[in-house]
């Protein structure tokens, strides 16, 4: 073999660069192949290009809203889509060379190419200039993300019929975009193309939009879309969509029967498809069942010294659960007891306006699983911090196990959400109580004073309301 490493990352991803840079810290020798930039499609084509494109949008709603707060702007504002898309990449390349620095502050190997894992514990790498050398390591650790998924009667030409990728760079911004999928992705570019004037249908197969979050919450940011501007097709299917003389005719069936729209740009948001092909699983004997790797709660496959993280195991596809994943997966290499992960209590967020987080279990779900409970909600029409800042659409509501105060569920959807919901994942880790939340002293005035509000409502202490 050319090379010997203790592991190999395939995969640069939020999974992969984490689990690298840990297992160097543990003082494994350490490679992380990666054919693309570092950082995979969260850094670059995800997570954080998309939250820069939405701060722009959010930036000309203030502008535009300015005589709300006040102030009063002299002479026209002028858009500039082009300059909004390349801040948005130079904001992903900034976080890339972060990956780079990462790497030789840890002495972490980056080997540039295209890896295939092969039986012996090797890793073949194809480099841009189709030259393949070989590697091989005790422990090999596959994370190579995911892909839009494309629907059979929607193939994806890059141009007319679109996915995230393509959503983040247009050259041009449209007039019109019907957006296929409501999840976090279909959401937050509604939002964004809305924000920024362009025309924006969303659909929908489900009955509400986000459609795993609790359904209070979804009616909300549905009346808040609405209340954008925002055509919203809940229970609707897109059966067909052609491309004619430069703009797509797209052809829905809903609730009340067949629709027709012309637009100019479907994007096809309809969720992602694990890359597990071309890599050597079945080469090397690794299984899989329903497209994904099965692992153990240690990510270890059947195959010993081969491993999965991330979205390409049948876990929630989230960057933050992939990074955790890949430091679970690497101490364990190094020998360590971590504790395996507690996917019950992994949040989720949606960067829309209203922003929208969530953890645990629904309403629905707690009432159906026989539990007694308690709920309690807390309107922003009530905060102080909320009013100021002028985003009193949205709540906070909890779901207590009536008995012994356990928080099955925490749902919120209002301004700066994602970054409150962090105290409910600390709170339900140490297994906190309602009434502890509540005997917590909360700063004023605070986004976050909501939760411990709703928590007071479930006990019918709540004062503001």
């Amino acid at each position: 073999m050319d090379c010997q490493y203790d592991v190999i990352v395939i995969g640069s991803g939020p999974g992969g660069y984490v689990a690298g840079i840990r297992a160097a810290q543990l003082g494994l020798k350490t490679a992380v192949v990666e054919k693309a930039e570092l950082g995979g499609v969260c850094l670059n084509w995800g997570c954080i290009p998309t939250k820069a494109l939405i701060k722009s949008a959010q930036v000309y709603n203030y502008i535009s809203q300015a005589s709300d707060y006040g102030i009063k702007i002299e002479g026209s504002t002028r858009l500039d889509f082009e300059g909004m898309v390349k801040r948005s990449r130079e904001v992903a390349a900034t976080m890339s060379n972060g990956i780079q620095y990462l790497f030789r502050k840890n002495k972490v190997e980056h080997i540039k190419g295209f890896g295939k894992i092969n039986p012996g514990h090797e890793v073949e790498v194809i480099s841009e200039d189709g030259t393949l050398k070989n590697y091989n390591a005790r422990h090999i650790i596959l994370a190579t993300g995911a892909r839009s998924r494309e629907l059979p009667n929607l193939r994806q030409d890059g141009k007319f019929i679109i996915g995230y990728r393509e959503a983040l760079t247009l050259p041009i911004q449209p007039q019109s975009m019907v957006i296929i999928g409501s999840g976090a992705i279909g959401s937050e570019f509604a939002f964004f193309y809305n924000s920024i004037g362009t025309k924006v249908t969303l659909v929908e197969f489900m009955p509400n939009v986000v459609p795993l979050e609790d359904e209070e919450v979804s009616k909300q940011l549905e009346r808040n879309f609405k209340k954008a501007g925002i055509k919203v097709m809940t229970e609707s299917t897109v059966e067909q969509v052609e491309v004619k003389d430069h703009h797509c005719v797209v052809t829905i069936n809903t609730k009340k029967g067949e629709e027709t729209l012309d637009t100019d740009i479907v994007l096809s948001a309809v969720g992602i498809a694990p890359n597990i092909e071309g890599i050597g699983i079945e080469e090397t004997g690794i299984r899989t069942e329903k497209g994904k790797i099965v692992v153990d709660e240690f990510y270890r496959t059947n195959v010993e010294g081969y491993y999965a993280i991330g979205d390409i195991i049948p876990t929630p596809a989230l960057a933050h659960v992939a990074s955790h994943e890949g430091i679970i997966c690497v101490e364990k290499i190094a020998g360590h007891e971590p504790t395996p992960l507690n996917y019950g209590n992994i949040p989720a967020c949606t960067y829309t306006q209203p922003e929208v987080a969530s953890l645990g279990i629904t309403e629905k779900v707690a009432r159906e699983a026989g539990y007694e409970i308690k709920t309690g909600k807390f309107p922003y029409s009530a905060s102080g911090k909320a009013t100021a800042a002028g985003h009193r659409d949205g709540f906070v509501k909890v779901i207590i196990e009536a008995k012994y105060g356990k928080i099955l569920g925490v749902h919120m959807i209002g301004d700066n959400v994602t970054e409150v919901i962090a105290e409910a994942v600390v709170a339900r880790k140490l297994e906190s109580t309602g009434r502890e939340i509540i005997d917590s002293v909360h700063p004023h005035p605070t986004m976050s004073e909501a939760f411990m509000e709703a928590m007071a409502a479930a006990y019918g202490e709540v004062i503001h309301i």
